[in-house]
This record gives C-alpha cells, sequence and structure tokens, in this order.
C-alpha cells in the first residue's frame, strides 16, 4: 500500500513538473499563454512559480525560478521516495 502511495504521489510530481516544462515553452511563443491551455497552465503552476519568482530575481531578463521550483519539486520526489523506501 505504501509503495502504490508513493507512486501516486511520484507520479503527480511529475506531472507537475511536465507541466511546469510545458508553461515555459509556452512562453516563448507570442500568444501562447492566452491559448486555452496557456490559461490552464497558468492557474495551475502560476501560484507555485510566483513564490520563487518573489524570492528568486531575474537576471539579465530571464527568470530562473522555474528552474529552482522544478528541483524543488525533484528534491520533493527524492525525499518520498527515500521516506517509502524506508517504510
Amino acid at each position: 500500500m505504501v509503495a502504490f502511495i508513493v507512486w501516486v504521489i511520484s507520479s503527480l510530481l511529475n506531472l507537475y513538473t511536465t507541466a511546469i516544462v510545458v508553461w515555459c515553452i509556452l512562453t516563448w511563443f507570442p500568444g501562447g499563454l492566452n491559448s486555452k491551455v496557456g490559461e490552464w497552465l497558468t492557474k495551475l503552476v502560476g501560484p507555485y512559480l510566483d513564490f520563487f519568482e518573489r524570492v528568486i530575481p531575474p537576471l539579465g531578463g530571464v527568470s530562473f525560478a522555474p528552474v529552482v521550483a522544478i528541483m524543488v519539486l525533484w528534491f520533493a520526489q527524492s525525499g518520498i521516495r527515500f521516506l517509502g523506501q524506508l517504510l
């Protein structure tokens, strides 16, 4: 049962990481965030990324907040997998 819960949480974190990557790619295209998918992804990942935007200022007009946000998700996923192995 614990293995299943760890798998579900890990899969959800992978899906959220993918959503952040897709959101970042959409920002490269003019009007990409104004599409239905872009608006939906902004509502989904926006609050999480806004926290990192406030903490990490852009350098030279480039925001590294999504990179740090993905790293935090990766560390959380690794921690959950480790705890799953302990239990």
